[in-house]
């Protein structure tokens, strides 16, 4: 992939993150009413986060979290272009795929969007599938960018690109997704979470292993700080997915933000003068 076409992708992301952006603020003049007249019943089966049984539960910080995302990955895309423009980085286009992906995080919107407009379930249960494939597409992308700080060069990204997206939708493949019972994150319960959660930890230890073992072969401290970077980010990101109250919302924006500016400008530093 020419430095040109990856610019182009930089710039079609852009353009996602900001059509998400405007649906999402589009999508709060329909479900405010539900979050401040209480209209909005918490599921029956109590699934709420630990940290709800302290700070309360607020669908206003759920839509808050929402917002974030589809900020945060507008914001992030157009820093990308502007500082990796005319940098040859091989990691940050996978990088840039994990802040798109972000954005897709506001499909959760369609939660409370159907207790209003009432659509068919059908939507949710597509949403949904969506929503997972962006998720691991994401995390399986930091992976492959730990890859390529190793030193492991992919000459065709294409092709792991297309690795990477067949994987994720291998895993998100005939899910059973229950669009009648979600949980007060705004995320619908799927089958088989517990092996899902299993599979995001094994490759957040190894994208962290990665870029530590790419600091220790290049004896540079700015990959451990990348490390870093990444791991508070996907903490963060964590947080962010699955809070229902303030407290969440804010360790989550705080994270993810601090891990991404944290992850970029010292790759960028370090691809500077190369």
């Amino acid at each position: 992939m020419t430095l040109s076409e990856r610019n182009n992708f930089f710039k079609a992301g852009i353009v996602s993150c900001a059509v998400c952006a405007i649906l999402v603020i589009t999508a709060t003049f329909f479900t405010m009413p539900l979050y401040s007249e209480n209209l909005i019943e918490p599921p029956a089966d109590g699934n709420k986060s630990l940290i709800s049984s302290i700070a309360g539960l607020n669908y206003f910080a759920v839509h808050i979290s929402l917002l974030f995302f589809a900020v945060f990955s507008l914001a992030g895309m157009i820093l990308i272009y502007y500082y990796f423009e005319r940098t040859s980085t091989p990691e940050i286009l996978y990088i840039a795929f994990f802040v798109v992906s972000c954005s897709f995080e506001v499909i959760r919107i369609i939660i409370p969007l159907q207790l209003v407009i009432q659509f068919p379930l059908i939507y949710i249960i597509t949403g949904m599938r969506i929503l997972l494939f962006a998720r691991f597409f994401g995390i399986f992308s930091l992976f492959t960018a730990g890859i390529c700080s190793t030193g492991f060069e992919i000459q065709r990204m294409r092709n792991a690109i297309l690795i990477i997206t067949i994987a994720a939708m291998i895993l998100t493949m005939g899910i059973p997704i229950d669009a009648l019972n979600w949980n007060a994150s705004f995320n619908a319960v799927n089958g088989y979470n517990s092996m899902f959660r299993m599979i995001e930890l094994v490759v957040f230890i190894t994208i962290i292993a990665s870029f530590l073992i790419t600091a220790k072969n290049k004896d540079s401290k700015e990959y451990v700080h990348a490390a870093f970077g990444i791991m508070i980010a996907l903490i963060g990101r964590n947080f962010l997915q699955n809070t229902d109250n303030w407290i969440g919302a804010i360790l989550g924006i705080i994270m993810l933000s601090f891990g991404m500016l944290t992850l970029c400008t010292k790759l960028h530093k370090i691809h500077l003068w190369l």
